[in-house]
């Protein structure tokens, strides 16, 4: 059984690799090492790819992912919410979207690992993917930068397309038929 680690809005490839694997955990008692998406995802702004990082509180840090605890350190969530509208405002499926996933960044989450299971919970209902709600622990694996089909992106006519984005902008550009890009990834 494929193990995936828990990821904030994770990669378009992670998403590829759920939904092939056919009945992959999202491991959150894996041991906290600094990986990179458990609290941070890549959105596609005008001028390039950011990244947008979730604060943690850092005495929650030495221990396992559902350890980790959520700073409010630096007003991250009007940060975050106002990127998305920057980057996704104008692309076709975010005004569809934005009610779905604007509490995420009005509501105080305490733990990371309950915060990013409700955000996939979200995503696989919006992409109409079954949600795998158990989770086990087991050895997580990291996800293997993987090329799917390029699909429409706002920004696509500047930057050319780019891939290995969060699943927000396959999400945002695309809406349901992102699910047709995930099954056709490798």
């Amino acid at each position: 059984m494929v193990a995936l680690s828990s990821c904030y809005l994770a990669p378009v490839d992670w998403y590829a690799m759920y939904v092939h694997s056919g009945g992959a955990k999202v491991d959150v008692n894996a041991a906290y090492t600094g990986q990179r998406h458990v609290n941070r995802c890549t959105i596609l702004m005008p001028d390039g790819p950011q990244t947008l990082t979730i604060p943690l509180v850092a005495s929650s840090t030495h221990g396992t992912i559902a350890d980790l605890r959520i700073s409010d350190h630096g007003r991250w969530r009007s940060h975050h919410w106002n990127a998305l509208r920057t980057a996704y405002g104008k692309s076709p499926f975010f005004e569809f979207y934005a009610d779905d996933f604007a509490p995420f960044y009005t509501e105080q989450w305490h733990s990371l690992a309950d915060f990013n299971s409700a955000l996939h919970k979200l995503v696989c209902r919006l992409l109409d993917i079954e949600a795998i709600d158990s989770i086990e622990t087991i050895e997580a694996i990291e996800t293997k930068p993987s090329l799917g089909p390029p699909y429409y992106q706002v920004f696509g006519h500047r930057q050319g397309f780019v891939p290995h984005l969060s699943i927000l902008d396959l999400l945002f550009n695309m809406g349901p038929e992102g699910l047709l890009v995930l099954l056709a990834s490798h």
